[in-house]
């Protein structure tokens, strides 16, 4: 089901900025919500080919709620994957480039979280490592909203050369810990950034953590020991750009 994107808000993101890369668009039922008529005339508009299926044939195509709508990839499309030399060259013609660098998140409604505030904050892309972390399925592509298809999005082989070739290009790494001694909110995230979060549960791994320039916490005053990945993520996020914003 990897080359299916579904439910609404992903789908139409996907026909309004990337008609090109669906080959169909699957519909279920013939009586329709208003919602997805409009998105069914949009999709004719744009030259999609639509195919109308019933509810108990689009649920063996779509691994999840699909809402009655999912959209076939064309095949060999990418959307907004960039491999590691792209990324390289995006961070230097990029001012002050903001990157999310995501250490084995593998939950995709983390990573599809992620990536959607990421895309509401502007970050420049968003780096995993290629092994251990959850890939750009159906289920990232819908809790996204259609920024999995917007934000570009980097693989790695090796997390830690990904890391020391950021830092020789003049991005300082800002890695997330319980253990670290001062807050995101006292470190600068004004210059070119990348902010470094860790898997759900264990955070970071130790290598990964040796390679950061700073290692920064989120107060926690309550008595929960931690937050969500994504909901951390979001934290850090949007403390940078408010710096960025003179905030």
């Amino acid at each position: 089901m990897s080359d299916w994107v579904y439910g609404i808000h992903a789908v139409t993101a996907l026909v309004r900025r990337e008609p090109r890369a669906i080959e169909v668009l699957c519909v279920a039922g013939a009586r329709q919500s208003k919602r997805l008529a409009e998105l069914e005339r949009l999709a004719r508009d744009q030259g999609i080919a639509v195919e109308h299926l019933s509810r108990e044939e689009l649920d063996a195509r779509a691994d999840g709620r699909h809402q009655g709508v999912a959209a076939r990839m064309a095949q060999g499309h990418t959307l907004a994957a960039v491999d590691e030399a792209g990324l390289m060259a995006l961070v230097q013609r990029t001012e002050r480039p903001l990157l999310l660098i995501l250490d084995e998140i593998t939950d995709p409604h983390n990573l599809g979280a992620c990536l959607r505030t990421a895309d509401a904050a502007g970050v420049t892309a968003v780096v995993v490592p290629r092994d251990g972390s959850a890939d750009l399925g159906p289920v990232v592509r819908k809790v996204a909203c259609g920024a999995a298809d917007t934000v570009p999005f980097v693989r790695v082989t090796n997390l830690a050369r990904t890391l020391r070739a950021l830092r020789d290009a003049g991005v300082w790494l800002v890695g997330t810990s319980d253990g670290a001694p001062g807050t995101v909110y006292d470190q600068d995230l004004t210059g070119a950034t990348a902010i470094v979060m860790g898997a759900e549960g264990r955070g970071m791994r130790r290598l990964t953590a040796e390679h950061c320039d700073f290692l920064v916490k989120l107060p926690m005053l309550g008595t929960v020991s931690s937050l969500n990945v994504s909901v951390a993520t979001g934290i850090c996020l949007y403390e940078a750009l408010r710096q960025r914003s003179g905030g």
